[in-house]
């Protein structure tokens, strides 16, 4: 009887952690996600990608990934997780470690189009700091950028 409770509640702890493993995305899955965010917004423009990326019930939020949109001043256009932010500028926000992260996105969108940021922020899920990294997509002819994150 032991054994085989033994058994059972071994098999019960595997498939938890597959279920969480699941779960979480990956950084590519991100990127990928970001890239399909940009390609919308050249295809139906500023306006009807903001309010897309706003909407928390949109098709840009999924599970734990969702899209935010910056323009080059800094200034939040769009964030899927917490629309409120909309028209904040961002620039002087610093994580936990003091870096300048919404700068350097910002930076890294202008100058290289593209690209990955690391920077620690607070996990909703846990409420616990943690490493993140966000791939970052300047929207083609556009004066701002998308981006999508994961907790590493």
């Amino acid at each position: 009887m032991k054994k085989n409770l033994f058994f059972h509640l071994c098999v019960l702890v595997a498939a938890l952690g597959m279920v969480c493993a699941a779960g979480a995305a990956s950084q590519e899955e991100a990127k990928i996600f970001a890239e399909k965010a940009a390609a919308f917004a050249k295809a139906n423009g500023k306006e009807k990608a903001v309010a897309e990326f706003n909407n928390p019930g949109g098709q840009f939020v999924k599970g734990d990934l969702y899209i935010f949109a910056n323009d080059l001043n800094g200034t939040c256009l769009a964030n899927g997780a917490s629309p409120q932010l909309a028209g904040k500028n961002l620039l002087g926000l610093r994580d936990s470690a003091n870096k300048l992260f919404f700068k350097e996105m910002t930076d890294v969108a202008a100058a290289k189009g593209g690209g990955w940021v690391e920077y620690s922020w607070t996990n909703p899920a846990t409420k616990k700091v943690q490493a993140k990294i966000t791939w970052i997509k300047k929207v083609e002819g556009a004066d701002y950028y998308v981006g999508c994150g994961v907790y590493k």
